[in-house]
């Protein structure tokens, strides 16, 4: 049996094939490309009973679903197969009591963005890739950066200079040519496309390279089996870039096509800030594309994106299993990030926080149903985003008493202190 079952590459757009075997970055027509499998030969070589039985809780124990073709190959950390808590306590208070959350900030970097930098890098290994380049919001790059780093590949990152602090740290330690920019993650995309095109660098920007996303869709994988292969009823998913939503959505067809899931597909939910909601607005509107969003601004960094190069894929993936796109306002996904803290011990990130909060929006207007199954993605730690959260407790002298049952806490009042991005007009 084949380590990877990997055929080509294929554009979404105009259906033009490429080589998987070749360093390949956007279609000649400009889309992304994504990964295609002979599925057919796969669904007679291994049934998903048999992954019960394999000892690697890694993402990996999916490889013949992912496109690196030699075991020799891999890079990994140990990413992947992050659990799916039951949320009760915040489940009952929003009126949905099957309420899960796949808990993305355990894994290594600390958040989902392992995936994609897992299987992209490996890749990229092994098609020969000395150097790559790409612009980040902070997680991606400190997750690229680190990966390389392990797999002897230098890496340029280009950041907002008021990204997280911690990922630009993460990115210094792992020895990557790190530079910031005083703009959005947009202005960072133009100065890695001068620098590739000079330099000859490989390009890991977002959706550039066909790999990243086949990380990010075995979370679809996980959900389905840690689920004992009975699908949610809704999934929310904090939507920037949408790598993660529509690798998910490849990787319930993919599930389809083996025969491992059945039924309808869950609704997808792409949940955006209410300062950057370029999908929201192309969904309302029901349009295919995005516009870019001017004067983009919002705490939750990760989702600061104002024009994904796949929009497109992430409206199709709502628009095919009756989903929705939602936008939360700061003040509440900042609120609701100190009530999943408080009820549930779980300290999410912003982006996670905001997907939790469209999840209390969607059943209070009645689209999501009390007897509904529900898979809130978090997808990374809030101890990455500091200033979401300032703390004042009182401090005591050598011996003194505590003089009262709590300290006393700051909590967010509009952006709780946080920094926010706001792009220049």
């Amino acid at each position: 049996m084949s380590f990877s079952y990997v055929s080509h590459l294929y554009c979404p757009k105009c259906e033009a094939k490429y080589s998987s075997q070749a360093a390949v970055q956007l279609c000649s027509c400009g889309s992304p490309l994504l990964a295609s499998y002979d599925l057919e030969e796969l669904k007679s070589s291994l049934d998903r009973s048999e992954l019960a039985g394999r000892t690697e809780r890694s993402l990996w124990r999916y490889h013949e679903l992912l496109p690196v073709e030699r075991v020799d190959h891999v890079v990994t950390l140990g990413e992947g197969f992050t659990p799916l808590l039951r949320m009760p306590k915040l489940g009952s208070g929003m009126g949905i009591p099957h309420l899960l959350m796949k808990d993305e900030g355990i894994t290594p970097t600390g958040s989902f963005k392992a995936r994609g930098a897992a299987v992209g890098v490996s890749k990229a290994k092994e098609l020969g890739v000395r150097e790559l380049a790409m612009p980040t919001n902070g997680n991606a790059g400190a997750a690229w950066a680190l990966y390389a780093a392990r797999a002897g590949i230098r890496a340029t990152i280009v950041m907002p200079a008021d990204a997280p602090e911690i990922t630009r740290k993460e990115c210094a330690a792992a020895g990557a040519r790190l530079y910031l920019v005083d703009g959005l993650i947009s202005d960072a995309g133009k100065i890695v496309a001068r620098a590739i095109a000079e330099e000859g660098l490989y390009d890991a920007s977002t959706l550039k390279e066909p790999y990243r996303i086949e990380g990010k869709k075995t979370m679809g994988f996980e959900i389905a089996e840690q689920l004992n292969w009975r699908l949610p009823d809704v999934i929310l998913y904090p939507t920037g870039g949408g790598v993660g939503l529509i690798g998910i959505f490849k990787a319930l067809q993919e599930l389809q096509a083996l025969g491992w899931v059945q039924g309808k597909l869950p609704r997808l939910v792409a949940v955006q800030a209410e300062g950057c909601a370029p999908i929201v607005q192309a969904w309302k509107e029901k349009k295919a594309e995005s516009a870019f969003w001017p004067a983009s601004s919002t705490v939750a960094f990760g989702i600061n994106v104002p024009k994904a190069l796949g929009d497109f894929l992430v409206l199709d993936a709502i628009y095919r299993t009756d989903g929705c796109a939602v936008a939360v306002d700061d003040r509440t996904l900042l609120r609701e990030q100190l009530r999943i803290a408080g009820e549930e011990g779980a300290f999410v990130c912003p982006e996670g926080a905001a997907a939790f909060a469209a999840a209390r929006l969607l059943r209070s207007s009645g689209w999501i149903r009390e007897e509904e199954t529900v898979v809130v993605l978090n997808t990374g730690s809030g101890v990455k985003y500091p200033n979401t959260v300032q703390a004042a407790p009182p401090v005591l002298q050598p011996g003194e008493r505590l003089t009262g049952r709590e300290g006393s806490w700051l909590r967010p009042e509009g952006h709780a202190g946080g920094q926010e991005r706001k792009a220049s007009t």
